[in-house]
């Protein structure tokens, strides 16, 4: 977001709902509870905004997103841990550690070549 755009979303704002970084910092719970009650809350630094809080269910709505599903999740997190402790994973490792630094370089580079093809 652009800084003049920023500027004018706040200078349109209910004053009551743009607080300065020190007020957010020793009064979070007050602004927690404007942000939960389903307003935006400003917080500047030295008199430019500079962040937002907002309730979770208005994050949801301006990135899209849904609540993630914990299931899903569970079986991605098991599938790369079961990878990672495989006995390839464990000689590659090996292997890592017992490099010299020229080697180590060298398998740095071909691996951001393979990220970049």
């Amino acid at each position: 977001m652009s800084t003049r755009r920023s500027d004018s979303t706040v200078q349109e704002a209910d004053s009551q709902n743009v607080v300065s970084a020190t007020e957010a910092q020793n009064n979070f719970g007050r602004v927690l509870a404007r942000a939960m009650a389903g307003g935006t809350v400003y917080i500047t630094k030295h008199d430019r905004p500079a962040a937002a809080v907002v309730s979770i269910d208005r994050y949801h709505d301006l990135a899209g997103t849904d609540d993630p599903d914990l299931v899903e999740l569970e079986r991605e997190f098991d599938v790369r841990l079961a990878h990672m402790q495989s006995d390839k994973a464990a000689a590659a490792f090996d292997a890592l550690f017992r490099m010299g630094s020229e080697d180590l370089g060298r398998a740095a580079v071909r691996g951001a070549r393979r990220k970049r093809d």
